[in-house]
């Protein structure tokens, strides 16, 4: 009796990582690459025409990134699996992708087998984590005092307030922003102004430190 493929998008921001992924998931016959998403945004709405059985995304991506991505997909009323591939291991990427319900998380240095677990078990309904992320679920969960003062204030962010603030310390003009998120320059000036206000600051400087505290975006040295 033949079964039905595995149906799987690939979102990552790096067309290498893309490809290497589609050679190696592709090598087993039970597994289809159906599409491939550059950035968070271009991943959700992939997953919304594919509706594959998994996505595998990335963390760090542009415009929207992969957190933010995967809790539009987990809100919807889609079955897709989120499977997290990702060089982070930062403690705050692990809670917060838990909590919306992601169904693996694995480090970029894993190895191909674990990758192919991963999606086997996200399919049967199972969490799958690397060891190392595994450990650190552990840590994290003994040591009570999880948030900081600054996660707690982005917790309050709406997630059209966290897309534009992403956005806006990514560089982007307030047109530029209305234009990808479909609003008026007014509407994503007083997002820009209700999220500023959250987050207790009153310049670009300031959030893009922010940011980088909270690792939404990276410093390329």
């Amino acid at each position: 009796m033949k079964h039905k493929s595995i149906e799987i998008v690939i979102a990552d921001d790096h067309t290498i990582v893309r490809q290497g992924l589609r050679k190696l998931l592709e090598e087993k016959n039970y597994l289809k690459i159906t599409g491939e998403a550059k950035d968070g945004r271009d991943a959700v709405k992939k997953v919304k025409e594919l509706k594959p059985d998994v996505v595998i995304m990335d963390i760090a991506m542009p415009v929207l990134n992969g957190i933010e991505a995967s809790r539009q997909i987990k809100r919807s009323s889609l079955k897709t699996k989120v499977v997290i591939l990702s060089m982070h291991d930062h403690n705050r990427y692990i809670r917060e992708l838990l909590s919306i319900g992601v169904s693996g998380y694995l480090l970029k240095n894993s190895i191909s087998s674990d990758i192919i677990q991963a999606i086997l078990s996200a399919v049967k309904g199972e969490i799958y984590l690397s060891p190392s992320i595994f450990s650190q679920v552990i840590e994290d969960y003994v040591d009570m005092s999880q948030k900081t003062t600054q996660e707690e204030l982005y917790n309050t962010l709406t997630n059209r307030e966290r897309e534009v603030f992403q956005m806006m310390v990514e560089g982007y003009a307030t047109k530029k922003i209305a234009g990808i998120l479909c609003l008026s320059p007014s509407t994503i000036k007083s997002h820009r102004a209700n999220l500023m206000e959250k987050l207790k600051t009153d310049n670009i400087s300031k959030l893009i430190q922010y940011a980088i505290h909270l690792g939404i975006i990276d410093i390329q040295i």
